[in-house]
């Protein structure tokens, strides 16, 4: 992909993290927020939309509560999140308003994109924010959100943000120069992945751990949000948020950091839908006919392909698919309970009558209702 991918990009998704938006853990570095908006006011003139996927709430929640330290507790997490939310957002809506541009902000959570209506009112929210030449700044709801349902890191939540609102390019700023061959910090001989594929598995590989204790994603998350992006037929940019006007020289055509190629034709809205659940009610183990009917010739998923069945789930429900080596390759729709597919697991879908006394449908996950990952 040639920088111009993202000169040529109307609809971007920045996402800068705790690294670039706080004072070493002293709060929040209010003269960095302001070159963030101003390089993004800037974006907007050229005639581009942005979201702003921000951390640093939690950072601004610690300094503001005299924590020197991140605590482990969900409970102060959330709480250094309520303080920190405040401050965060007070400082961006001040620094944009020097530019003539509004603010707006939007604080989601899994659970708000697992369900398919609050998924159609969240994108409909965030487009109509864009048409009103308004900057929509995001950040998981730290507040309410448990082990079950947070995102985990907002690398995860500009991807699915990308994906939501049908971007065209998703940029993760970081404080490294961009994905190395191998950690940088440990191996001199490490150098610059300038172009790859998103989704390439050699990437994962690569990738490293953690950057700090104030940032959670390390270079895996942006990888695995790069091949999220993707799925939507957006590239993705990780480049050091330390350049220079870097998002202005990104819109220019500037090659800067490492850029990864959304190679695949963009999925379909519903589909997009499933593939981008992050927590789902069950995992099914499949045999090679099955995935080879799943993932080659693009049938339907039949129980007798099911060599086994974890979790616990209602019809309808999200599940993942997967082959007997532990690869996840596809999600989908179930049309049976956990306990019925456990029964009906192995067997024709001509038995299925004979071991549940009904039938709702002969496939377990249709194919109009799967998504291959």
């Amino acid at each position: 992909m040639s920088a111009s991918v993202i000169a040529n990009a109307g609809r971007l998704v920045v996402k800068v993290g705790s690294a670039l938006v706080t004072n070493d853990g002293r709060g929040l570095d209010h003269a960095r927020l302001a070159r963030w908006a101003e390089q993004i006011a800037a974006l907007v003139k050229l005639g581009k939309e942005v979201v702003l996927v921000s951390s640093g709430a939690i950072a601004e929640g610690m300094q503001r509560l005299g924590w020197l330290k991140r605590p482990s507790a969900l409970n102060e997490l959330q709480a250094a999140a309520a303080v920190g939310q405040m401050g965060l957002i007070e400082a961006y809506e001040r620094c944009f308003r020097a530019h003539g541009l509004h603010t707006a902000q939007v604080l989601l959570t899994h659970a708000d994109l697992a369900d398919r209506e609050r998924y159609l009112n969240a994108r409909s929210t965030l487009r109509t924010l864009l048409d009103l030449k308004t900057v929509p700044i995001i950040n998981e709801n730290d507040t309410v959100t448990t082990d079950e349902i947070k995102f985990g890191d907002n690398d995860t939540l500009g991807a699915l943000v990308a994906n939501l609102i049908e971007a065209d390019a998703l940029i993760i700023l970081t404080d490294q120069a961009g994905l190395f061959t191998a950690d940088p910090r440990k191996d001199p001989t490490a150098t610059l992945v300038t172009e790859a594929n998103a989704g390439d598995p050699q990437l994962e590989r690569m990738a490293g751990g953690a950057a700090s204790e104030l940032s959670r994603g390390g270079m895996l998350t942006k990888i695995l949000a790069a091949k999220r992006a993707a799925r939507s037929g957006a590239h993705t940019v990780i480049a050091s948020g330390r350049e220079d006007e870097v998002l202005v020289r990104l819109a220019r055509g500037e090659s800067i950091g490492s850029q990864l190629v959304a190679r695949s034709a963009p999925l379909a809205a519903r589909r997009q839908w499933l593939a981008d659940h992050l927590q789902v009610g069950g995992l099914l183990t499949l045999d090679a006919g099955a995935v080879k009917a799943l993932t080659e010739q693009g049938k339907s998923l039949l129980p007798v392909g099911v060599i086994q069945v974890q979790g616990v789930f209602q019809r309808g429900e999200v599940v993942t698919c997967r082959d007997a080596e532990g690869r996840d390759i596809a999600r989908g729709l179930v049309n049976y309970g956990a306990d019925e597919a456990r029964r009906i697991a192995r067997h024709p879908s001509s038995e299925i009558l004979g071991i549940l006394g009904y039938v709702d449908e002969p496939e377990l996950i249709h194919r109009d209702n799967l998504v291959l990952l």
